[in-house]
């Protein structure tokens, strides 16, 4: 069951292609943005790799390459998702994040799944919200 909505943070999203495998699209997008998660103010970094499929939709993971810095700490998390282009050239996906952290601010990201919502724009900005998963 969907819960609460922890956070969401804006930022810029940049893409710049890798080698493609079986004739298909392979992207690396890198994020950078601020927001609010789980009460803290944080800053957001993270790497994903997107790839076509044949029907045109995009699976994306972030293995381990997300941080989220706050005050008294970081989280890196691991984040997998689905998604397609946007008619304004852009891009959404949905997808499941989970965490690991000692900083206090963000202990509430220990051990739970969360899942989210990321939408760009032709620009290449963005929002990412969550919610916990129960």
């Amino acid at each position: 069951m969907l819960g609460e909505k922890i956070g969401s943070t804006s930022g810029q999203m940049t893409m710049r292609p890798l080698p493609s495998a079986n004739g298909l699209p392979i992207m690396e997008s890198v994020e950078q943005g601020s927001g609010t998660i789980v009460g803290a103010e944080v800053q957001v970094m993270a790497t994903f790799s997107s790839s076509m499929r044949s029907n045109g939709s995009w699976r994306g993971e972030c293995p381990n390459s997300g941080v989220l810095m706050a005050a008294d700490g970081v989280a890196t998390g691991n984040y997998s998702a689905t998604g397609a282009p946007t008619a304004d050239g852009g891009f959404s996906f949905r997808g499941i994040a989970y965490f690991e952290t000692v900083a206090p601010s963000l202990s509430a990201l220990n051990g739970g799944a969360f899942v989210f919502e990321y939408e760009t724009n032709a620009e290449g900005q963005s929002t990412w919200d969550l919610w916990e998963w129960k």
